[in-house]
């Protein structure tokens, strides 16, 4: 059993251009650029912002953003070369294959799975918030009441009425993975349509918020460390607690500099992305130049408006007292500002949904080019003849994904994104760094210049920031590892196409 077993470049190349499981190219850098930006800007603005400020990091969750964005940059520049000289489905997943071997590529894609499935579930939930809160401004709802029943909006009014389901969360990802399945370019229409909205608002909450800014809201700017805000769930906990403050045998703690480590783990989920453009290098029409600028600029971008907006956020209301659901659109009706909280809460809703949109995807690409490996069933790799999707794999996707988001409750899906995203850009960036000395003769359009100094900072930023995590996160990436694992051992080891030659047609 040899787990170490690559898959070579041009084996991966070849299988993409399989009649019967090529997609279509059709994307262009632009397109790959925004489908960045509308992943990118969503959650990380519109739900995170204040959940990090308040219970994490106080104003200098600025900061917060400013690190997390520092390993995402570094991580981003492995991804760019990697995906410039290996243009096939599978991100992370197909570079390790090649580089790492067989059970470091099943790792990987088993934790890009995670990170895709849970992001599309969390900003759904998100999704159904906003929603809630917009429906409840238009119809001048009094404190306490809502439009939607409570029994079938639990992301939106945040009520636990014993059972209960994000109904409105089920109906968006059904909806979006119906839209993905019938085809890329026309999934890309509808996001280039609802970024363009998203960035209005973003740009809007800058503008109109400079004006309610009160600079003692800024003071302290970094919190002085102490026990964690008694609203917070599980304020105290010892599994509440970071991995990195429990093995020094620190209390559990908010703010500070360890806040602001904190916060960066947290909120980098905002950053989730820029990778999720590496999963569509298959569809895209030149992915050697086009990947490389779709990845850098939709952070470089996403970077400056996430700073600009928590520096607003946190000088318009106290951290103390910002709310953790809808911050933005709560942040302008502290100030009384009512029509202006139903503008943002319209623009998050249609902002969050193409977060969504782009999460399903790549989730979808991902399971696509395992089955395509027959990792997972070869079924799953199967392209519809009209429209060139994956429609098996997305369809299947959609499904889980809908439940996942309509049965859990809200706030424990974030920290899953992020230890699955952090440790996929731990292994990408060991990749690349390997795949230089094993393949020198690979035609490479973008080189990362210094590569073993910004792999090394990439490994060592990203690691810290999963210490930072959750003890009980870490216990359920333990679970999630163990059940892909167990899958490994028992399906995929067998029936891996590297190890039994088995032909696509």
């Amino acid at each position: 059993m040899d787990l170490l077993r690559t898959k070579s470049i041009e084996q991966s190349l070849a299988d993409a251009d399989e009649p019967g499981y090529r997609l279509k190219k059709s994307l262009s850098a632009l397109d790959l650029t925004v489908f960045g930006i509308g992943v990118i800007i969503g959650a990380g603005i519109f739900t995170l912002t204040g959940r990090a400020a308040h219970n994490l990091a106080g104003p200098a969750v600025v900061l917060s953003f400013v690190l997390a964005a520092v390993g995402c940059g570094l991580a981003a520049l492995c991804y760019a070369e990697f995906s410039a000289a290996v243009p096939v489905a599978g991100s992370a997943y197909t570079f390790s294959y090649a580089a790492l071997g067989e059970i470091f590529a099943w790792i990987i894609g088993w934790d890009l799975i995670l990170e895709f499935f849970m992001a599309a579930a969390t900003v759904a939930q998100g999704w159904s918030a906003y929603f809630g809160t917009f429906l409840d401004q238009l119809t001048g709802q009094p404190s306490g009441s809502h439009v939607i029943p409570d029994a079938i909006a639990y992301g939106a009014n945040g009520a636990d009425v014993g059972f209960n389901v994000d109904l409105m969360a089920m109906l968006l990802v059904l909806l979006l993975g119906t839209l993905m399945v019938l085809g890329i370019k026309e999934s890309m229409r509808v996001n280039l349509a609802l970024v363009s909205l998203k960035l209005f608002i973003v740009v809007f909450v800058i503008v109109a918020g400079i004006g309610f800014i009160d600079r003692a809201n800024w003071t302290p700017f970094v919190p002085a460390s102490s026990a964690p805000p008694a609203d917070v769930p599980q304020a105290g906990s010892t599994l509440a607690q970071p991995l990195l403050q429990w093995l020094l045998g620190l209390e559990p703690s908010s703010y500070g500099v360890m806040g602001i480590f904190s916060g960066a783990a947290l909120v980098f989920f905002a950053y989730l992305g820029f990778d999720i453009v590496a999963t569509t290098a298959e569809e895209a029409k030149n992915p050697r130049r086009d990947l490389p600028i779709g990845i850098i600029a939709s952070l470089v971008v996403c970077t400056v408006l996430y700073c600009a907006v928590a520096l607003v956020v946190t000088g318009m209301v106290s951290y103390e007292d910002i709310t953790q659901s809808a911050a933005l659109a709560n942040a302008f009706a502290y100030h009384g500002q009512t029509w202006m909280a139903v503008i943002i809460s319209a623009g998050a809703v249609a902002g969050l949904t193409t977060v969504v949109l782009t999460t399903l995807t790549g989730a979808t690409r991902m399971v696509f080019a395992m089955g395509r490996d027959n990792l997972l069933p070869l079924r799953l790799a199967t392209v519809h003849p009209r429209f060139r999707t994956p429609y098996v794999a997305g369809s299947l996707v959609t499904l889980a994904c809908a439940l996942v988001t309509g049965l859990t409750p809200v706030g424990v899906l974030e920290e899953m994104v992020n230890i699955g995203t952090l440790s996929a850009f731990v292994l990408v960036s060991i990749a690349v760094w390997v795949l230089r000395h094993k393949r020198p003769d690979l035609p490479r359009p973008f080189r990362v210049a210094g590569l073993p100094v910004i792999a090394s900072l990439a490994v060592v930023v990203c690691a810290y920031l999963m210490l930072n995590l959750a003890i009980e996160t870490w216990l359920r990436f333990l679970v999630w590892l163990a059940v892909g694992f167990a899958l490994y051992f028992l399906y995929s080891v067998r029936h891996a196409r590297v190890g039994t030659g088995k032909k696509l047609s």
